[in-house]
Formats: C-alpha cells, sequence, structure tokens
C-alpha cells in the first residue's frame, strides 16, 4: 500500500476538529487524523507493505521548466524563490511531529530530492507492480495514470468518501466515470484538459468530453498531433485553430503531468513492509505523552497486530 502522505495530512487537517482546550498547547488534528486514517486502512485493507510517500519537493524544477505556471499560485505570499508553499500555519509544526512518528512506529516514510510522492509512487509502482498487487491511497486524481488492471494497480481514491469508503479506481472505473479504457489514456486527457488545481492551463477550449473525443478517435496525445501535421479532415474550424495554438503546451504539458517512473530511491522492498516491532518504543511514548496521542496511535498499533505501549 502506498499512501500519499500529503494528501491524507491535508485531508486530516481539514476534517478533523481542533480541540485544544488550551490555545498555548500544539495543534495536533493533522497528525491525529492521519494516525487514523493509516489505522483504518490497514484494517480495513491488509496490505502486505506499507509506505508513506513523500514530497521532498512539492514544486520540481523540472516541471516548473515545462510549465512555469505549474502550482504557481500555491507559493506562500512574498516567496521570491518560487519554492516556499503557502501552509497553513497550524499545519507547519505538525509535519515534523508525523516525521518522529512514522519513525518511531517503524513505518517506511520515503521520498527523494527533486521530486514529489507521486513520483516516488510511481516509481515504486515500477518497482513492484506486477509481482503483487498494488493500492495508492490519495485524493490526487493525477494518479489515476497508475491503474493498470494487468498489472494489478489500482488506486483508492479519498477526496469523496475518506478512506472507509474510498473509490476504487480500476480500468472499469475509469470507463464509466471518464469513457477511458487505460490509466495512460487519462494522463493524456488529463494534459489537454488542464488542471487549475495545479496550475495546469490545458488547450483552451478543449474541456474534458472534448478531450476524451479527441483521444477515442485518435488513440492519442500523438495521434492528434500527427493528424495536425497531415492535415486529417476530422479536424477542423475552431478546434483545429484551438489544437494548432496550443501546440508548444502539448509539447510541454505531458513532463509536468506524467509522474516519474525513475525516481532514486534508497529504499529495499524489506524496508517497506509492515513493521513487525515498533522502532523505537521510548520515542513512541514520548511523542504519544506530549502529544496526547494515546487513542489514535493504540488503534494503529492494534491494527498492525502491535503490542500496546507498556
Amino acid at each position: 500500500m502506498l499512501i500519499d502522505a500529503a494528501s491524507l495530512y491535508y485531508r486530516a487537517f481539514h476534517g478533523v476538529p481542533d480541540r485544544r482546550r488550551d490555545p498555548a498547547a500544539p495543534p495536533t488534528n493533522a497528525v491525529r487524523g492521519l494516525v487514523d486514517m493509516t489505522a483504518s486502512l490497514v484494517a480495513h485493507r491488509s496490505p502486505g507493505g506499507l509506505v508513506m510517500c513523500w514530497d521532498d519537493d512539492w514544486r520540481p524544477a523540472f516541471r516548473v521548466e515545462a510549465i512555469p505556471s505549474y502550482k504557481e499560485h500555491r507559493l506562500a505570499p512574498g516567496d521570491t524563490t518560487g519554492t516556499t508553499e503557502d501552509t497553513p500555519p497550524d499545519l507547519v509544526p505538525q509535519v515534523p511531529v508525523i516525521v518522529d512518528l512514522l519513525a518511531a512506529l517503524g513505518i517506511a516514510r520515503v521520498g527523494a530530492p527533486g521530486y514529489e510522492a507521486d513520483d516516488v509512487i510511481g516509481t515504486l509502482v515500477e518497482r513492484t507492480a506486477g509481482r503483487r498487487p498494488v493500492e495508492v491511497v490519495t485524493g490526487d486524481r493525477d494518479l489515476f495514470q497508475l491503474v493498470d488492471d494487468a498489472a494489478g494497480v489500482r488506486v483508492l481514491y479519498t477526496a469523496r468518501g475518506g478512506v472507509r469508503d474510498a473509490d476504487e479506481v480500476d480500468e472499469s472505473w475509469l470507463v464509466q466515470k471518464y469513457g477511458l479504457a487505460s490509466g495512460r489514456a487519462y494522463a493524456e486527457m488529463a494534459v489537454l484538459r488542464g488542471d487549475p488545481s495545479d496550475g495546469l492551463p490545458g488547450v483552451k477550449g478543449i474541456g474534458e468530453k472534448t478531450a476524451v473525443q479527441l483521444l477515442d478517435t485518435f488513440g492519442s496525445l500523438a495521434g492528434i498531433t500527427e493528424a495536425l501535421d497531415r492535415g486529417d479532415d476530422r479536424l477542423k474550424g475552431a478546434r483545429r485553430a484551438r489544437l494548432e495554438e496550443g501546440r508548444d503546451y502539448l509539447a510541454a504539458a505531458p513532463r509536468v503531468v506524467d509522474v516519474a517512473r525513475d525516481a532514486p530511491l534508497e529504499v529495499t522492498d524489506e524496508a517497506l513492509a509492515l513493521p513487525r516491532e515498533v522502532a523505537d518504543p521510548a520515542a513512541l511514548a514520548d511523542l504519544v505523552e506530549r502529544y496526547d496521542l494515546g487513542g489514535p496511535v493504540g488503534r494503529l498499533l492494534d491494527a498492525l497486530g502491535l503490542p500496546p505501549l507498556a
């Protein structure tokens, strides 16, 4: 099981009430929510392995070079480097707590310098798909591109129903929802349609339905550009003009949309397994006491089949 960590802890931050009685106490709602969601996933899905996939770089240079507007709207006010994300102040101190908690529990947390969690997930899918089933847990549609029935890869999409009632995205789901037969087709539709949440403009005037129609007619982005080159009479009028105008964008956008499958990950397959014991009981006990995490940590230990803290 590959978890898009930021997707889940942001969901927890916005969805779990902050019940601090003392305003001076540190916020913990994102920590508590992430731990409880992980416990629920382990208890109900029984994964053979568990990895928290991390954004070592939330806005990689290679994507910004391709499309400068990529995630530009998420930059912190006053940022002059193009690297600082506008993060809610009460979430900022919780992220290091999550890092320490995962380390103490012995749950793998994997990132790669210069890459997003999506790329970590894509690389781990490339490494493991076909050898055992893979479930990707995320609220981000971008990862639908990894869906591959033959390789045993599906996405548990949490944006609507959370982890308890996630959409189980396989190829038949993509057909029903979008009329697309594969994860690869979803990625190419996303290039054409764009994604305002990521600052990806898309081809002007080409929405989701038109993008699907174009892919159905011409098979792929390459097929569409080849049709433009040869003057295919199925492309005419405003649609042809819009695609011609968007040629440079169509050449650059796949470098943004496509997840990397070759991020440099220094992790062994053994490290991706479920923890067989708590890695650092003393550190875990300290975190539980300091942040009042006994309930969620106890539920996660129980789901993992590990004994409660003494």
